[in-house]
């Protein structure tokens, strides 16, 4: 295995992908210790969000790959977790459309910086993007928990929804930023065609 696979934010991204079949066995298992062990994963795997970047800037170990496979993993773990939510009840009715616009905006801006890319042109995460992702994380824990995180906050899949229309503001507006960017770029090379 190539030695920039070894490096530990690297290891911390994996963890977001390989958590994802984790989390759906324990959705299958159900009952209040599969979930609590679910939203012990799921909180570490957000948190491992974090760290991979801090880790890669005070060691020096950032690289293409690294910053592939974050932005991946964060996408992989977001959509994974979603479906869940979706597919066991968490998310039901009107909030299943939440959930949607979230997932196709991932699937959009992941598509984005795809095509760019093959043009040499970066799409950098904007602040904006940050803070989605991170309510986004914070609204999923929260649903996930369900009728049993009341145990520990009062009226939490209240507070889940609620952040999930959060999210799903922050990402509409995130998205249609990165769109309209793309779009502006990609009149830029249609130009310099002519």
């Amino acid at each position: 295995m190539p030695k920039l696979l070894y490096n530990i934010p690297n290891l911390l991204s994996f963890y977001r992908i390989a958590v994802v079949p984790v989390l759906t066995l324990f959705f299958f298992i159900g009952g209040p210790v599969a979930t609590w062990i679910n939203v012990f994963l799921f909180f570490w795997a957000c948190i491992s969000d974090y760290l991979d970047g801090v880790v890669a800037r005070k060691t020096g170990q950032s690289t293409i790959f690294g910053k592939f496979i974050d932005h991946t993993s964060d996408k992989i773990l977001i959509g994974g977790v979603l479906i869940l939510l979706v597919a066991f009840g968490r998310l039901t009715g009107i909030w299943i459309v939440l959930a949607l616009i979230i997932f196709t905006r991932e699937i959009l801006v992941a598509g984005l910086r795809e095509f760019l890319g093959q043009y040499k042109v970066d799409v950098p995460i904007s602040w904006m993007g940050k803070w989605k992702t991170a309510v986004q994380m914070f609204a999923s824990g929260f649903v996930m928990a369900g009728d049993y995180g009341t145990a520990l906050v009062p009226h939490s899949y209240a507070i889940g929804l609620f952040a999930f229309v959060i999210a799903t503001v922050m990402t509409v507006i995130s998205g249609w930023d990165y769109l309209k960017a793309g779009i502006e770029t990609l009149r830029k090379l249609d130009a310099e065609k002519v």
